[in-house]
């Protein structure tokens, strides 16, 4: 009795196994990612090589090389062929394709396999509701009756849907249907959003990217470890009172807030921009010269044009973010706002938890063995991310964090 139970379970875990990786990895069924924008939908389409081989009686799976060069435009035509969106009374939308790569992949689950990448955009005619219509998409399926297309939203601004990684939200799977032999077209009827609901969507990113930034976290603490503190002897002495430590604090904070507030927005608008790389060494640096200035000041007095000047380099970190939505000017502005919101929320329930009890400690013998080895736990953390982000690849400490 007990084998049958094992037996029924272990079908079962296969079983629901199968189900969750059919939208996990798209090998071998195409995947079709669709943005849903005010007026338009931006997406890409990942398909399988071996699949589109068989579909179109070319041999591009056996010879990829210079694929694209070769056989850019007949893939082109082919597509627009079998991609015909359309509202509910038959009229059609404009698709326009986009970009293509070649894309190899080396996976010990599915073995390696080759996929193409194409981009696209689908426009509705004037008046109509881009977020109800039929999605008349049969590319590969009109001939490997076995195929199968994943069909997921990875963007979705007015209903909350902002996904920074490859998490999506499935709407269905594009088939034929076995009874008939055919292959219906596909219904995407999508729930009317909101803008509150995409400016509760940002202010919620904000809080999650100061609560996963595991750097901009400990860059705020260690500002906040001599906040409290005089400086005597060009070495921090006693505590220099409440009144005095809270007012301190609100300009340190204040001047870095209005720094990443400002590079945000120009950042975001795409009126600064800069490699990410630079930005991600420069926010290591930033964390090594405060937890210096933690354990022992170097730039005394100084500490609000400091803080205003990281902000700014901090700031254009955030602004990667939302450059790549593609949002309206409304949604844009919406999203800056409620963005910095989130940030800003994050960072005071940090303060609020975390400085009463430096105040607290600061008044004791024990505070200054607390904040030099806080500090220098701090310096060793940020050479740690100094040096994986000009090698840009993980170390032991950094692992060990993560």
């Amino acid at each position: 009795m007990n084998r049958i139970k094992n037996l029924l379970l272990l079908v079962f875990v296969l079983q629901f196994v199968e189900l969750k990786s059919l939208f996990a990895h798209p090998m071998p069924n195409s995947l079709v990612v669709l943005n849903i924008h005010e007026k338009h939908i931006s997406g890409e389409i990942q398909l399988p090589l071996s699949e589109l081989q068989s579909a179109i009686g070319m041999g591009v799976n056996d010879n990829s090389n210079r694929l694209i060069e070769r056989l850019g435009d007949s893939f082109r035509s082919y597509l627009l062929k079998h991609i015909r969106p359309k509202t509910f009374d038959g009229k059609p939308w404009n698709v326009v394709l986009g970009n293509m790569n070649l894309v190899e992949i080396k996976s010990r689950l599915t073995g390696d396999y080759k996929e193409l990448n194409v981009e696209f955009s689908m426009t509705p005619p004037p008046f109509y509701d881009l977020r109800n219509f039929y999605f008349d998409y049969d590319v590969i399926l009109h001939q490997v009756a076995s195929h199968k297309i994943l069909v997921s939203i990875k963007q979705d601004w007015q209903q909350g849907i902002v996904s920074e990684d490859s998490t999506y939200q499935e709407v269905g799977v594009i088939s034929m249907d076995v009874p008939t032999g055919k292959i219906f077209p596909f219904q995407i009827s999508l729930q009317q959003g909101s803008a509150w609901k995409g400016f509760k969507n940002m202010v919620s990113l904000g809080i999650r990217h100061i609560a996963d930034g595991t750097d901009h976290t400990l860059f705020l603490l260690t500002l906040l470890l001599p906040a409290m503190l005089l400086v005597e002897d060009k070495k921090w002495g006693k505590f220099s009172g409440i009144k005095s430590s809270v007012l301190n604090l609100l300009k340190i904070v204040t001047a870095f807030t209005i720094g990443h507030s400002l590079t945000l927005i120009l950042g975001t608008i795409q009126w600064l921009s800069f490699p990410s790389k630079p930005i991600e060494v420069l926010i290591a640096v930033t964390i090594l010269i405060s937890a210096f200035h933690a354990f022992r000041p170097i730039y005394p007095k100084k500490e609000i044009f400091i803080a205003a000047s990281f902000g700014l380099i901090h700031g254009l970190a955030f602004s990667e973010t939302l450059t790549n939505l593609q949002l309206s000017v409304k949604q844009l502005v919406m999203s800056i706002f409620g963005f910095n919101i989130g940030i800003e929320l994050m960072q005071l329930f940090i303060i609020l938890l975390v400085f009463p009890i430096l105040i607290l400690l600061s008044k004791t013998s024990y505070y200054k063995l607390i904040r030099q080895i806080g500090a220098v736990l701090m310096m060793i953390l940020a050479f740690a991310w100094l040096i994986e982000r000009i090698q840009e690849k993980p170390n032991f400490i950094t692992q060990f964090l993560n």
